[in-house]
């Protein structure tokens, strides 16, 4: 499980920063989505039409009515939607749709402490709306009209059955009492009733003559339906805007993921919390060494290393002589970064021997070391493993820096095992006892064992982790590796991608190959090859006068022959070739 991190807005700037990408990508995607919605999806046109509701003799407010009034709003509001008024509307539309269809695309809202009805319609076109709203504006009136005259017919029916009645009564009555003795008690009761009997029929009378003279007034329009200008479905601003938001959320989403799962390094503080490693320096673009010189100490990239060398120094026991500076990746990062730090120390004066054993992947790669502090290629390590040359001639003592002396890794690859050798051992236990500091460069951990083997020979190891190419299991597996060994980790030291701070290659290669010198016999028994390299100086590094002692003094030496390359079969005797001919 990966170590947590510290969750601060500096860590989720910089995985917005390393995948901006994604979160553009995710973006853009969302854009054109809710555009394409946008097309896709029908337009919903809306028209409103505002009707004022007149009370007529038959409205009656129910309990917690919307107005104070005869006419209860909230009833009327769900008449609009009624089969009837539905009904009503698509006849006045000449429609095809059935009346629940129309139904659901008309809407009521009531203003507050009014007696308006809002009656909006929805269609696929500006007509339709319009056309619609003011449909159902009208059935509704009609609705209303046609029931309040249903009601008031219906009482002048039942009030002109009553004076029919009424009037047939009272004709009985006058009849008994044509018929009546006068004085007797009878016509003096029939009087008396048939003076209420006119009472009451002449106030029928009056109210079916108010009733037939009434005029129903249900409501009307006081807004009409207007054309609408544009459509309200689909809102084109708020679906491209959420599909943008959605986008930007699903492209972090996706970043935060990929971050997670990603197994390259990317910065110093995924080296100190995804490695769990403690960081001794990191450098940048600006201070990272090239490999054409080591960093001048005043520089940005020097002083780095003049703080990485006190901390090391800080660090380590006081016995403690011999570092191995390793990679968490295959590259040279281990090579910059053990030139530099033992240039550091070699400045406040101490003893210092550079060994290069990281061997080259091929002869054109050879003697990194070399260029970086201008010294000859050969002899170097793997000469003085095979037993070619001794202690004394491999080692080399740099221009410019009296107290630094460098084994450099040799012309040719060495023997498999040569590093679990007696003779390493013996080699380094020799510069232990003079006293001074042994860096030693090695390969990578994941590119082969000897890492290993020379970090059980020293004291401390350094880990050199190039951002971008080294990966997290390779960084905890190089820890691993080194606590199996029973080496103390100092710390890492990381450099950013080194692809683009390369210095061009010379067009003369770094290691020559010349054919062996004629002896009076014929061609050496043993058909080998020299192995050369030519003198290097960096740029602007020496002067003049040093440069032409150096070359006086290769020219002056006897002993040019350095490391030897098996060519058997390689290089051929003319006269052999001759005699074939």
């Amino acid at each position: 499980m990966e170590a947590s991190r510290p969750a601060d807005v500096s860590h989720y700037l910089g995985v917005f920063r390393r995948h901006w990408w994604i979160a553009l990508i995710a973006t853009g995607a969302g854009l054109g989505a809710g555009a394409a919605l946008t097309s896709a999806m029908p337009k919903v046109y809306e028209s409103s039409t505002a009707v004022l509701v007149q009370a007529v003799d038959q409205d009656t407010n129910a309990q917690g009515g919307r107005t104070k009034g005869s006419v209860n709003l909230d009833t009327e509001a769900q008449l609009v939607g009624s089969g009837a008024v539905a009904a009503k509307a698509a006849t006045l539309l000449r429609s095809s749709r059935s009346p629940i269809e129309l139904a659901k695309d008309v809407s009521v809202e009531v203003p507050a402490n009014t007696t308006v009805l809002m009656i909006t319609f929805k269609a696929d076109t500006p007509e339709g709306a319009q056309s619609g709203s003011h449909a159902f504006a009208e059935a509704y009136l009609r609705n209303r009209e046609e029931t309040a005259q249903s009601g008031l017919d219906q009482q002048i029916k039942t009030l002109s059955a009553k004076i029919k009645q009424l009037t047939t009564t009272l004709t009985g009555i006058n009849a008994r009492l044509a018929r009546a003795t006068r004085g007797s008690s009878d016509e003096s009761n029939l009087q008396s009733l048939r003076q209420n009997s006119q009472n009451q029929l002449n106030g029928m009378t009056g109210k079916l003559n108010e009733l037939t003279t009434t005029t129903i007034g249900a409501g009307s329009i006081i807004s009409d339906a207007r054309l609408p200008e544009s459509p309200v479905s689909p809102n084109a601003m708020i679906n491209i805007a959420t599909g943008g938001m959605l986008g930007l959320l699903l492209g972090l989403a996706l970043a935060f993921v990929r971050e997670r799962y990603d197994r390259r390094l990317r910065s110093a503080a995924d080296v100190r919390d995804r490695g769990r490693m403690n960081v001794l320096a990191a450098l940048d673009e600006r201070t990272t060494p090239h490999f054409d010189d080591v960093l001048q100490p005043y520089g940005a990239g020097g002083r780095v290393f003049n703080r990485l060398r006190n901390e090391v120094l800080a660090t380590l026991p006081p016995e403690a002589r011999i570092i191995v500076v390793t990679g968490a990746s295959r590259g040279s990062a281990s090579t910059l970064v053990a030139a530099n730090l033992a240039a550091a120390l070699a400045r406040t004066g101490s003893d210092v021997v550079l060994i290069g054993a990281h061997l080259p992947d091929s002869v054109v790669d050879a003697a990194p070391l070399a260029r970086m502090l201008g010294i000859s290629a050969v002899p170097g390590l793997s000469d003085l493993l095979a037993g070619r040359v001794g202690l004394n001639r491999a080692l080399q003592r740099t221009p410019r820096i009296p107290s630094l002396r460098v084994i450099t890794t040799g012309g040719a690859a060495t023997a498999a095992g040569l590093m679990q050798s007696q003779r390493l051992k013996d080699t380094l236990d020799t510069l232990r006892g003079q006293g001074g500091y042994v860096v030693i460069e090695a390969p990578s951990t994941a590119s082969s064992a000897d890492a290993q083997s020379l970090a059980s020979l020293a004291d401390a190891a350094i880990l050199a982790v190039e951002l971008r190419r080294s990966r997290r299991p390779a960084l905890l597996d190089a820890a691993e590796q080194l606590r199996r060994v029973g080496t103390p980790l100092l710390g890492a030291v990381v450099l950013p991608h080194l692809t683009n701070l390369r210095t061009a290659e010379p067009t003369a290669p770094a290691v020559t190959l010349t054919p062996p010198p004629a002896t009076p016999d014929g061609p050496r028994p043993d058909d080998t090859a020299v192995l050369t390299a030519p003198q290097r100086f960096p740029t602007n590094t020496v002067s003049a006068a040093e440069k032409a002692a150096l070359r006086q003094r290769d020219a002056n030496s006897t002993e040019e022959i350095t490391a030897v390359i098996d060519m058997s079969g390689a290089v051929k005797d003319p006269a052999k070739d001759g005699d074939k001919k």
